[in-house]
């Protein structure tokens, strides 16, 4: 009822400023009844709303009203308000809302009527840019490629002295645009809707332009072939946004109508009821969903993920356990129902797969995933979005689709997703991406870094692929880009080059790369006083060293982690009395509080003594070595370092179980670095590259055909010089990551202030950066590779390198790394060969054959499809062509009209000639 009041006393206020009512007549009014009894107002304007909902005289006005009707004051309540809130109302009145931003407007509307979000009223909101950024490809791109060929069409008839055909291609596009149906399934309060219907009238206005050239225009719009919110489709589940999503498009269109009309009103009803956006889930349907009750007959709950007390031992923040929401069961869960939509854009809520049953609730992931049996388990909530648009796409329900999802699209378990489909019958293709791109999510104002694509099934074979690598702040919500584009096929983990996916997994690497433990509980970490305060056997056998992100990437902290392994409940009780005690006091507590239905929280709160996950297989790995390699798995730059046998890793750490320092510095030169980067992902604020140990380190061939690097020495070198700084630091604020972005922009020749020379001095960078040249000149030997190769060609020959491994694993040699670990009954099966000179050139390095000659395609039969045919085979041309030649891409066409169409497409900008009658694409 209040959004209701709220939007219409707006949408009110700009009908006047719009003068759709009289001038000022409802500001004059409501200060006439402030100064009467405020107590007329609830009459006054439910009286007043009921006029414009039927239209006619209004005595209050003293003059007639448009009818507005189209649902916005078909309920005209209006509420008391008291003094205060009367005068708040007269005080917005008073502002001009001729030129109000509809999608802010959305937004701040939004969160006003959300008692949880108004706290962050006017804080945050999406800049429109960034949005611009997905709607431009998606949707506006392939329209005015469509325009661009009716055009051409238009101007070919019209040299030939048919102006009557020429208009009738311009008409033809006009009547597409206009039946043009785009959908946002997850519209909020209708930003991507909004700017997706100001560039299709901006679209509009050059189709009516070109058509007042044949006196068309004004008879076309009076029969009512406009673009217009009907057209703009959109799935939201909070009430209250989509509400306002169908008053923004509204304030959007009647904004455009009086900038290029005038004057002149619109039709009657101003406000139609499309019901165009629907309340409903987008992903998930169902019969009907009941609370969920257990064997006794009570009501199965969960934590409402909110709430929380003080414990009362220590006295921090733990989840209240008595704040619980009934788990509810969903009946017949399938797959929502997306109306049809030439077009699907949008921004699905962020929320990642180990946050969905918290915010979710286990009745709704469960039945989600009992719906969409073909989607990993392990996938983020936006995933859903993205699979079903992808199967409209391949389903030609919808022609291209563009959405924001998280950064993390490219990792292992989301990337799973676009890989169905891009490896499917008929296959989806990536015609444009961002991979990673700063974001505000519109849900809290947080700063997240985002991925954008776009995908339809049309094959071009170069598609588009834009990174950000320059950033800078241009204010609080948002964050100026310099982008560069590069073109090519765009694979399924967003990159362009060699398929570093399809990579197999090498049986020489296995066993030796795992993520660290995973605690799920703080209460297992103590620091270096609550260490003093345990029995001196819980100091030797249970407490150990512990290693977070944070320590390896800056400061070195010191802590401890209770390693509690896999001992039993009475094993702990009796062995390590106080070792329990802790954890019954720390843990025991939030993990029954957090236990839902899944396995593994059950799990954890049955063993709330232990690790969620110890990695206890994987401990095998470390009998018999005294340090192992560590990278922090999300960090901006690759670095990796010895860690001693005594500590720890968490989860976010990757922990590989080599020793030797030449091993080390493989994977820290640049050859291995490039794959890791690539390979991984992005993740969170602050472009940290994210790594999965399997994905990571299974299929990358360690030592080259030329063995280990060369000079044990200089691998030691290295290694002494490394770990000197990492991973404490010599001073504060010295970090690895910062020793090689100060290394490098030293090379660049740019100037360094103060603190950046006390950096550069302390943390020896001059030294560290001659190190790793002189580390990846002997990786590269080792792989027989020169000095100046490419970082594409590193690649290409890592994929080739692979291939040739895999085949010979296949055969029975496999080239271990520790065999006396990994193959016990074969101690030295297919050890490293050490050869000098050129190397042998792998079979996935051989050229590839002659690709078979491409099969004309079919000539259109309409003119501007003819245009866009041209245009493409010309842009996708090495080189110049002559019309002759372009014709053959054809089966069916005629030169001359190839010909014909060529100068056209040169008038137009859209293509350039060369002498002797050759084009090249414009």
């Amino acid at each position: 009822m209040v959004a209701g009041f709220l939007m219409r006393a707006l949408f009110t206020m700009f009908a006047e400023d719009i003068e759709l009512l009289p001038r000022a007549c409802f500001l004059a009014w409501l200060q006439d009844l402030r100064a009467k009894d405020r107590k007329l107002l609830v009459p006054a304007l439910e009286d007043l709303w009921s006029k414009m909902n039927t239209g006619g005289f209004y005595a209050g006005f003293q003059e007639h009203l448009l009818r507005f009707n189209g649902g916005l004051f078909a309920n005209p309540v209006a509420l008391p308000l008291d003094d205060d809130q009367f005068d708040l109302l007269i005080e917005a009145a008073s502002a001009d809302w001729r030129d109000v931003e509809p999608a802010i407007f959305g937004t701040l509307l939004e969160r006003a009527l959300d008692p949880i979000e108004r706290h962050k009223l006017g804080a945050h909101y999406t800049p429109r840019a960034y949005v611009e950024r997905l709607v431009v490809p998606t949707i506006v791109e392939p329209l005015r490629a469509e325009w661009d060929a009716a055009r051409a069409a238009a101007l070919t008839q019209e040299r030939v002295g048919k102006p009557a055909e020429a208009a009738k291609e311009i008409r033809r596009f006009l009547t597409r645009l206009c039946e043009v149906r785009v959908l946002d399934p997850a519209c909020g309060s209708g930003n991507f809707l909004y700017v997706t219907l100001e560039h299709l009238k901006r679209l509009e206005g050059e189709v009516l332009d070109v058509l007042r050239q044949f006196g068309e225009s004004d008879r076309l719009e009076l029969k009512g072939v406009t673009v217009d919110p009907h057209q703009l489709l959109g799935i939201e589940i909070n009430p209250r946004a989509a509400a306002i999503a169908e008053l923004v498009l509204w304030i959007g269109y009647l904004q455009w109508h009086f900038r290029t009309r005038g004057n002149v009103a619109p039709p009657e009803p101003v406000i139609k009821n499309f019901k165009n956006i629907e309340c409903r889930d987008a992903v998930l349907a169902h019969d009907g969903a009941t609370p969920m009750f257990g064997p006794t007959g009570d009501p199965v709950t969960r934590w409402d993920g909110k709430t929380t007390k003080a414990h009362a031992v220590t006295g921090e923040q733990v989840p209240d356990a008595a704040a619980q929401v009934s788990i509810l069961r969903y009946e017949n869960p399938r797959p929502a129902e997306w109306p049809k939509a030439n077009f699907i854009v949008g921004n699905p809520p962020f929320v990642g797969n180990k946050l969905m049953r918290e915010s979710l609730g286990d009745g709704y992931v469960d039945a989600l995933r009992a719906a969409y049996a073909d989607v990993p388990d392990s996938v983020d909530f936006v995933m859903y979005w993205w699979h079903r648009a992808a199967e409209s796409a391949r389903r030609a329900e919808t022609g291209r689709f563009g959405f924001i999802t998280r950064n993390s699209i490219t990792q292992k378990f989301n990337r799973r997703v676009v890989q169905l489909h891009c490896e499917g019958q008929p296959a989806l293709r990536i015609d444009y991406a961002i991979p990673n791109h700063p974001w505000v999510d519109s849900a809290d104002g947080a700063q997240v870094r985002i991925a954008m694509t776009v995908c339809d099934l049309m094959d071009r074979g170069m598609g588009r692929l834009t990174t950000v690598d320059r950033e800078s702040s241009a204010g609080r919500d948002e964050i100026d880009v310099h982008l560069t584009e590069v073109r090519g096929r765009v694979q399924s983990d967003l990159s362009v080059g060699p398929d570093l996916l399809a990579m197999a997994p090498l049986q020489a690497n296995r066993g030796l790369a795992c993520p660290g433990v995973q605690l799920s509980g703080q209460g297992f970490v103590i620091d270096a006083r609550a260490r003093n305060e345990f029995g001196e056997a819980a100091q030797r056998e249970i407490i150990r060293g512990y290693l977070t992100g944070r320590d390896l990437m800056q400061s070195r902290r010191e802590q401890y982690v209770l390693d509690t392994g896999s001992l039993g409940h009475d094993e702990l009780l009796n062995g390590y009395p106080d070792v329990y005690q802790h954890l019954h006091d720390h843990v025991l507590g939030p993990r029954r509080a957090k236990a839902g239905q899944t396995k593994d929280s059950q799990d954890y709160a049955k063993n709330w003594w232990r690790m969620a996950k110890p990695r206890t297989e994987f401990r095998k790995a470390f009998i018999g070595l005294d340090r192992f390699i560590i990278s922090s798995r999300t960090s901006r730059h690759r670095v990796f370092c010895f860690c001693p046998a005594g500590y720890l890793p968490e989860t976010k750490i990757l922990i590989v179980a080599l020793r030797e320092s030449w091993q080390l510095a493989v994977l820290s030169s640049r050859v291995h670095v490039l794959f890791a980067t690539r390979r991984g992902g992005w993740h969170g604020v602050g472009k940290r590259s994210d790594v999965q140990p399997y994905g990571l380190f299974r299929p990358f061939p360690v030592s080259g055909d030329n063995g280990p690097p060369e000079g044990d020495a200089r691998c030691a070198g290295w290694e002494a010089g490394a770990t000197s700084n990492y991973p404490a630091g010599r001073v504060p604020g010295t970090r690895p990551n910062r020793h090689v972005q100060r290394a490098l922009q030293g090379k660049e020749g740019e100037p360094l202030d103060a603190k950046e020379l006390v950096i550069h001095q302390h943390g020896l960078v001059t030294v560290l950066s001659e190190i790793h040249d002189q580390l990846d000149a002997a990786v590269l030997g080792a792989y027989g590779w020169p000095l100046d190769i490419s970082d594409d060609e590193i690649l290409t020959r890592l994929c080739a390198l692979n291939a040739e491994r895999a085949a010979e694993e296949r055969r029975g040699l496999v080239r271990w790394l520790r065999p006396e670990f990994q193959n016990k009954t074969t101690a030295q099966q297919g050890s490293p060969r050490r050869r000098r000179g050129r190397p042998r050139k792998s079979k996935g390095a051989k050229a590839s054959k002659k690709p078979a000659a491409t099969k004309p395609e079919p000539w259109p039969p309409g003119l501007a499809e003819q245009a866009r045919a041209v245009r493409a085979a010309l842009t996708a041309a090495a080189a110049p062509v002559a019309a002759a030649t372009l014709s053959k891409s054809f089966k069916g066409a005629k030169s001359a009209r190839v010909a014909e169409l060529l100068e056209t497409l040169a008038s137009l900008g859209q293509a350039r000639a060369l002498p002797g009658r050759l084009f090249v694409g414009g």
